[in-house]
């Protein structure tokens, strides 16, 4: 499953792939993950909040609401688990990734300046 989610990783993010090990690791380390045929997504919950720390959709899927189809899982499973709110980070360049997330109810609530090599992270939040 890991090399899988891998594989995936690469095609969404070709600069910087995570390896099958990466993947084992955070699972190890109490992350859920969620993969399908063109998309993947962990999170971890602490409490009763909780951060997703990646989505990704393969290139030739994307704009077909797999993402959102993802975050609709994550939240109906956490909710259960007796979540309360959701956290995120994204890259201020990913405008589809903040599109995406605005569009799913994920409001801006900070930021992390030069958090990602250089480039300011937004951060988004949501009560579930």
């Amino acid at each position: 499953m890991f090399d899988e989610i891998a594989n995936l990783h690469k095609l969404c993010f070709p600069n910087k792939p995570w390896s099958a090990s990466d993947f084992a690791d955070l699972k190890k380390s109490g992350c859920e993950i969620i993969v399908s045929q063109n998309g993947f997504a962990v999170w971890r919950n602490v409490a009763d909040e909780s951060e997703i720390i990646t989505i990704g959709v393969a290139p030739d899927a994307r704009r077909n609401g797999i993402a959102s189809a993802m975050l609709a899982i994550i939240e109906k499973n956490i909710k259960n688990q007796g979540v309360k709110k959701i956290f995120l980070e994204v890259a201020s360049t990913n405008i589809a990734g903040q599109k995406l997330y605005e569009n799913n109810g994920y409001k801006v609530v900070g930021t992390r300046p030069k958090y990602y090599d250089g480039i300011d992270a937004i951060l988004m939040a949501k009560d579930l």
